[in-house]
């Protein structure tokens, strides 16, 4: 058997969304900035993806963006805002995205910005009253706060968080990676000024993402070198990705009840398998916690065992994909931030498992054993 539990760093793509990209990727050759007929058939495919796109966010079609994916997406949203609004503040957390806080550390040592820190309980929630606070005594920044954590699950209240913003003039930028095409976001209702999501992770191609920009904010292009997407990204549109995110996020809206229910039995599956096999396992975060979490993502923190530095590669070796947590941090000789922030036990092993509608009760219990197999834990 191989199981695929990595969806949260790339999900399959659908046959659906190929099926809908693959003219676009043979018949349909010209650029949309070209003015012939060629040019104009791959123009009206973007202008009616975008529209597409917007109708379900509930947002404007000129508020619509589409870039290269998350991390180009993030780093328009951060650099793009501090440099056209000259923002000397910025308020995050400790366990944002390296695609977040990267941009953050750059800006920092250049001296465009300052960063400030919202503090987090050990579960990694926020504590809003230091947000507040932190808004109070620099009014007018830049608040970016992921909508959910991509190694924990964790879900922060981006309302909340936006009312806070508006009360203090503060631009509220969100990564919403982990959450588009996964819960309905209206981004009209809600006080959100810059959002970014990425296509591979629901299902659509790698390599196109989009960022929503609300109506009246103002960001600096990231990307110069044409007049592409209104002046806001130069390079030729990836036409093809363009048409399958638009495929795979209206699959992922009119599906989204019912796959979101699957998923989380599987994810329910998995832990009470877990409990059952391997005293002593807790989870990360409030990735146990069915109203605090993604149902898509679960951070399994196993008993002290002499197994743990080999653990993802020997699951591999079962034919098990999973990961230790960001797949950006793949490779790199630093341990998770987010485990880090939290203050985990680092004698217990990590791995974060994550689902799609594609996985099966049957491939969990094959994942379960195989992983109490390998730990031998004591119990």
């Amino acid at each position: 058997m191989t199981v695929y539990l990595d969806n949260a760093a790339t999900t399959p793509l659908d046959p659906e969304v190929l099926e809908t990209m693959l003219p676009y990727m043979s018949a349909v050759c010209g650029s949309p900035s070209s003015i012939h007929g060629h040019g104009r058939i791959a123009k009206v495919a973007v202008e009616k993806v975008r529209k597409q796109v917007a109708t379900l966010l509930n947002a404007s079609p000129a508020e619509i963006f589409f870039t290269s994916g998350g991390t180009e997406g993030n780093n328009m949203a951060l650099f793009g805002s501090v440099l056209a609004l000259g923002l000397g503040h910025v308020i995050t957390s400790p366990i944002e995205h390296q695609a977040v806080l990267q941009p953050l550390a750059r800006m920092a040592q250049t001296g465009h910005t300052q960063v400030h820190w919202v503090q987090l309980d050990r579960q990694g929630g926020l504590h809003y009253d230091h947000l507040e606070h932190l808004l109070k005594t620099y009014p007018g920044a830049l608040v970016s706060l992921m909508h959910a954590n991509n190694e924990i699950g964790n879900y922060n209240d981006i309302r909340r968080i936006g009312t806070l913003c508006q009360s203090y003039g503060a631009i509220f930028h969100t990564d919403a990676v982990q959450t588009m095409g996964h819960c309905a976001l209206d981004l009209q209702d809600l006080p959100v000024h810059l959002a970014v999501g990425s296509a591979h992770k629901f299902h659509g191609p790698k390599g196109v993402g989009l960022i929503y920009i609300r109506g009246g904010v103002q960001v600096a292009p990231l990307i110069h070198g044409g007049a592409q997407e209104r002046n806001m990204r130069g390079g030729t549109e990836n036409v093809p990705g363009i048409v399958g995110l638009g495929k795979a996020l209206e699959i992922a809206h009119r599906d989204m009840t019912k796959d979101g229910q699957y998923i989380q039995s599987l994810k329910d599956c998995m832990i009470q398998r877990l409990q059952a096999c391997i005293p002593g396992v807790t989870f990360n975060g409030t990735s146990a916690d069915t109203e605090a979490s993604l149902p898509t993502i679960l951070s399994v923190s196993l008993p002290p065992s002499d197994s743990h530095d080999m653990l993802v590669f020997n699951l591999d070796i079962q034919k098990i994909s999973a990961s230790v947590g960001s797949a950006c941090a793949s490779g790199s000789q630093v341990g998770s931030h987010v485990l880090e922030a939290l203050g985990a036990d680092q004698q217990r092993g990590t791995v974060r498992f994550s689902f799609s509608k594609y996985n099966t009760v049957e491939e969990i219990d094959y994942v379960v054993a195989q992983l109490s197999a390998l730990g031998k834990f004591p119990g």
